[in-house]
């Protein structure tokens, strides 16, 4: 997945036209640009109808012809601009009470068991994920993925999920990934079920689990992972989920602008 990396103008969000504001907020005007330009950059329809403009770092944002239209796209905005913002919790993402189809996300666990012991090297990130190259330049590697069926635990947790966000089992599924991963960090240690799409979605061109850890290697790192360091790719998948499951919701909202743009007066 390739996000919008260039929205419109600033200029372009501080005209107005009578009855409508092209201006995201009177009182927070950088956030609510920035969750108006993700509602319509994370829409799969958008990108997929705008590939060239997003191809040459120059997209065309639309803004709807209503204020209340502006703010409830705002709304959702937030929705993908949260579990972006990893310097900050999201609730029922990656604090208080978890999601259900977000928990069964990206545990570590032993293969067969047992309680993890990083003193003895548990945590090292041995399986191959990055390597110096030339002039000591940090390559990416093949690291160790097992694909895998889901199993009936992580079915029903998704099910759950599914309902409380207004989608079927199968929709959920389809957003997820048909199939999942467990991601190895050495020989006996992985994250389970990290949903195929999820560790596919690339920011900037580079895709984000997979790029965090070829950095992380213990020859690179010089010491094995932090329980803190493991749980953040824990928490990056399920923010990942979280974005992926309301994919529906965005496209339904750029076709509603879409129908509905603010067309400027040419001067």
């Amino acid at each position: 997945m390739r996000p919008v990396s260039r929205f419109a103008s600033r200029r372009a969000f501080r005209r107005t036209g009578k009855g409508t504001t092209g201006h995201c907020s009177a009182t927070k005007p950088k956030i609510r640009r920035r969750t108006c330009r993700y509602r319509i950059g994370y829409s799969p329809a958008y990108r997929k109808e705008n590939e060239d403009g997003i191809r040459q770092d120059w997209p065309r944002i639309p803004l709807p012809t209503s204020r209340e239209a502006l703010e409830a796209s705002a709304r959702l905005g937030n929705a993908v601009a949260a579990p972006l913002d990893i310097e900050g919790p999201v609730k029922g993402v990656t604090s208080k009470a978890i999601r259900p189809e977000l928990k069964v996300i990206g545990p570590v666990g032993k293969i067969g068991g047992g309680r993890l012991d990083p003193g003895a090297g548990d945590l090292d990130l041995t399986a191959g994920w990055g390597h110096r190259g030339k002039g000591g330049v940090v390559m990416p590697a093949k690291g160790k993925i097992v694909r895998r069926d889901y199993e009936p635990e992580e079915l029903e947790a998704i099910g759950q999920g599914a309902a409380d966000l207004g989608l079927s089992d199968d929709e959920a599924i389809s957003l997820l990934g048909r199939s999942t991963l467990d991601v190895f960090l050495n020989g006996n240690v992985c994250w389970r079920n990290v949903p195929e799409n999820v560790w596919g979605f690339h920011i900037g061109g580079y895709p984000v689990i997979k790029k965090w850890l070829c950095y992380r290697e213990r020859e690179i790192l010089g010491r094995g992972l932090t329980t803190d360091e493991v749980r953040e790719v824990t928490g990056t998948g399920r923010r990942i989920a979280a974005i992926l499951l309301i994919q529906k919701d965005l496209d339904r909202n750029y076709e509603n602008i879409k129908g509905n743009t603010f067309q400027w007066e040419r001067s």
